[in-house]
């Protein structure tokens, strides 16, 4: 049997600021309402501390309050609490919304499919939050979610890798001083990112190639972000992060939290807060160089400021 928690809270009608602060803050929970001012969480959830945070205060505020722990009397009633945090409907409308951005995929422009994808992101990451019994809704979802960005990467960036399986080996920077690192051309945030990182803490004298064709990488360069390339995706992790890992750079927070922004850009998942200014900034820029060289050289001081923020705030 499941533990769940129960608050009840009888709250003044004057003055309205505890009312209007203790209901918002019942919202961010996803909780159940059994009655007015019975609400119900399973002591599990992730948001379960905000229960005993706001009994707290709706106590020191001089109103009644009372937080139960407590288990289902039996397990039809177990069962009605559950159903209780129904998200079907939800994932429903997540289903509905990947179905229309899929539909628009082959006419939309590339910039609105991007929106729609983070926007899904938001959407999905959402869903999941409030979903404290996620089952076949959860997986379906997140698969589709995750289906919808291959098909998207094949539609604009025909070249990105596939993710590949494989443990990573430590490297040492002194092994990989003076040498020729290729990718292909007209580099997104992914590519600029990591030649950002090799140039500020791999390779001290590095120089880069952009590749028309990734099959045509000279065996004399070290490929990146291509499938058969030396550093690409493996597992879960995109280039930039296979290559902080290799190098043992992962402990630095602002090497760690550029890969999380990196990541998100790239390849979705957790959102992250600075991802939308960067891609405008990166966006700009590519706009701005028709030359993949002018293009990282103006990039390194983009990533240089972001770098610098991670850290300062750490």
């Amino acid at each position: 049997m499941l533990d769940w928690l129960i608050l009840t809270a009888t709250l003044p009608t004057s003055p309205s600021g505890l009312r209007v602060r203790i209901w918002r803050s019942l919202k961010a929970t996803h909780c159940a309402t059994l009655r007015e001012g019975v609400y119900l969480l399973p002591a599990s959830a992730t948001s379960a501390k905000s229960f005993w945070v706001m009994d707290t205060a709706i106590r020191d505020a001089g109103a009644e309050s009372h937080l139960l722990t407590l288990q289902a009397r039996d397990a039809a009633q177990e069962a009605a609490f559950v159903a209780l945090f129904d998200r079907s409907e939800l994932y429903a409308e997540f289903a509905q919304s990947l179905k229309d951005t899929r539909g628009a995929l082959k006419s939309a422009a590339e910039s609105q499919i991007r929106k729609a994808l983070r926007d899904l992101e938001l959407q999905l990451q959402t869903i999941l939050g409030a979903d404290f019994f996620p089952g076949k809704w959860a997986e379906s979802a997140t698969s589709g979610l995750s289906a919808l960005r291959q098909e998207t990467e094949r539609r604009f960036s025909p070249g990105e890798p596939a993710l590949a399986m494989g443990e990573l080996r430590l490297l040492s920077p002194s092994d990989y001083q003076g040498k020729t690192w290729a990718t292909r051309e007209r580099p997104w945030v992914d590519r600029l990112a990591t030649a950002w990182l090799v140039q500020r803490f791999i390779d001290k004298t590095p120089s880069f190639i952009w590749l028309a064709h990734a099959r045509k990488c000279p065996k004399s360069a070290l490929g990146y972000d291509f499938d058969g390339a030396t550093f690409t995706h493996v597992g879960e992790r995109v280039t930039f992060e296979v290559v902080a890992a290799s190098f043992a750079l992962g402990k630095d927070p602002g090497v760690r939290r550029l890969g999380e922004l990196v990541h998100f850009l790239d390849i979705g998942g957790i959102p992250v807060d600075e991802a939308p200014g960067l891609e405008l900034v990166v966006k700009g820029l590519q706009a701005q160089h028709a030359d993949d060289s002018a293009l990282l050289a103006a990039s390194l001081q983009l990533f240089d400021a972001v770098y610098a923020a991670f850290r300062a705030t750490a």
